[in-house]
């Protein structure tokens, strides 16, 4: 069996990475945090060029048809970069969601307006205590008591909340969800949001490994340039072990996360405990390569010259996003627990997904 990406995956990664590589680097962080923007408009207006918006919609209504697989690199990608701009959470995971609803007038506008780029769709999900980016999303698709809602941002009273990462933009929404605004009720709302879940646990779980690939990066360059008894510090072992241990993480977490991906459309208890699994794996390798990082720059590791700042803050941000470490915990125990164990169940249903 060939589990690697194909050369159209691979490419489409590439595109974003290097896209990413000139248009969001910390030197643009810090100027938007000056700006005081939400998102840099040029960035955005980029992003929406490659048709990204539509990556998980399907071809019959004007998306790419892309898979969660496809995309998977994206979302990496993603959290290398410190995006502040909601590409993950609109295409990977609202759009998508609102696009697979039955159509009515009122959802074919916003989803025809939101794949050519004029608009974002934010999220309301049960997993997570607030609304990301509702502020400059075009429309809000609410869950409220097992249903979905969709409305505009003036139908709804939208309060800020705090984050510990400044380009997170957090709110609450209160009032403006009626029976006219229902989009979908119990039946059919609980598997697209179940769905939502799974893609949105994955994705985070992908820029996490992002964020952890791009801390280590960042300590490995300054180990080679700070000298330190006339030589860099990086050729000391005791830095060259921590940074080993940060990366032996992060390659572990790697084919977790893509086994996860590669499985994901089975949404059964095996898929979900992958998922699961990657989320888990990939917090742990983020905060393991943060602090890493923090410590290899020495006490200037905490201060906020050093671009260590921004993916440390993202990675604390995303760990309890999309369900934390006890939520996913639970359902890995699922499997254990409620699944069918051993050799001739485990292997058989693997060589099944693959």
């Amino acid at each position: 069996m060939d589990f690697r990406f194909t050369e159209e995956q691979e490419m489409t990664s590439g595109v974003v990475r290097d896209l990413l590589a000139d248009l969001c680097q910390p030197a643009d962080l810090r100027r938007l945090m000056e700006s005081g923007d939400a998102r840099d408009a040029n960035r955005w207006e980029k992003i929406s060029e490659m048709g990204l918006a539509g990556a998980l919609v399907g071809e019959e209504i004007g998306g790419l048809g892309l898979r969660p697989v496809d995309f998977v690199q994206v979302a990496e990608a993603c959290g290398y970069a410190c995006l502040p701009e909601p590409l993950v959470e609109n295409a990977g995971i609202a759009l998508p969601l609102l696009a697979s609803l039955t159509q009515t007038g009122a959802t074919r506008s916003v989803v025809e307006r939101a794949l050519a780029g004029e608009i974002t769709v934010a999220l309301g999900h049960s997993a997570n205590p607030f609304i990301a980016d509702a502020d400059t999303a075009g429309a809000l698709l609410i869950e409220r008591d097992s249903t979905l809602h969709l409305v505009s941002p003036g139908d709804v009273h939208l309060s800020l909340q705090p984050s510990i990462d400044p380009f997170r933009r957090l709110f609450t929404a209160e009032g403006g969800l009626s029976e006219a605004r229902r989009v979908a009720g119990n039946d059919e709302a609980a598997a697209k949001l179940a769905s939502a879940l799974d893609r949105g646990a994955l994705f985070t779980a992908a820029q996490l490994l992002g964020i952890a690939q791009r801390c280590v990066d960042l300590a490995v360059a300054y180990a080679k340039e700070r000298q330190q008894f006339g030589k860099p510090i990086g050729t000391y072992q005791a830095v060259k072990h921590q940074l080993a241990t940060a990366q032996v993480k992060i390659e572990f977490a790697r084919p977790v996360l893509y086994a996860a991906a590669a499985t994901i459309d089975h949404a059964d208890r095996y898929s979900r405990a992958r998922i699961s699994h990657a989320k888990l794996v990939a917090s742990e390798a983020a905060d393991v390569a943060a602090r890493t990082a923090i410590q290899v720059h020495g006490a200037m590791g905490y201060s906020w010259e050093v671009d260590v700042h921004f993916f440390l803050k993202r990675a604390i941000a995303l760990t309890n996003w999309w369900g934390g470490p006890a939520f996913h915990r639970g359902r890995i125990a699922e499997r254990v627990l409620n699944g069918e164990l051993g050799p001739e169940h485990t292997f058989t249903h693997a060589a099944a997904d693959a």
